[in-house]
């Protein structure tokens, strides 16, 4: 179990891809990711890699800002993409179906505050920062409480 955040610099957008594409390939359903970070600081580029990275037939994968969530189906299982960004209250969560996604789904969430008392006690969350020293670069903090998590990330954080 993870008692201090991980702090990993992915100093390209490819390294970020790359990290995007490592961890789905370990993602099984009901795992859920948790991406914080302002407006630009990488959470949809990295996202769109780790579900194009999963999915049967390639496809677009458009940032679902407007849509508030994408779904695809992938090997591994459904993946439910989703920003909440627009979203002003937990009760519209439960509208569009996230609560059982998080046990049925991989499920990637953007703006993950507006959960609330609805985020998965065992998600891992992502946390992206800009370098304004380089502008492609970002800083990324990592934190669980899921054990389940230690095997997953070890291989990734410790390469």
């Amino acid at each position: 179990m993870n008692s201090t955040p991980t702090f990993l610099i992915l100093q390209s957008e490819a390294e970020t891809a790359d990290l995007a594409r490592a961890l789905g390939a370990r993602l099984r359903t009901g795992d859920c990711l948790v991406l914080k970070g302002q407006i630009g600081a990488g959470k949809t580029h990295f996202a769109r890699h780790l579900i194009q990275s999963l999915l049967k037939v390639p496809e677009d994968v458009p940032s679902p800002t407007f849509t508030l969530v994408q779904t695809y189906d992938a090997a591994a299982g459904e993946i439910w993409h989703a920003d909440l960004y627009r979203l002003t209250s937990p009760d519209e969560i439960e509208e569009l179906g996230l609560a059982d996604a998080f046990q049925t789904a991989i499920c990637l969430i953007e703006w993950p505050e507006r959960l609330g008392p609805l985020t998965p006690a065992d998600a891992l969350t992502l946390t992206f920062a800009s370098r304004p020293d380089a502008p492609d670069s970002r800083e990324l903090s990592l934190s669980w409480s899921d054990a389940k998590w230690d095997r997953i990330l070890e291989p990734l954080c410790h390469a």
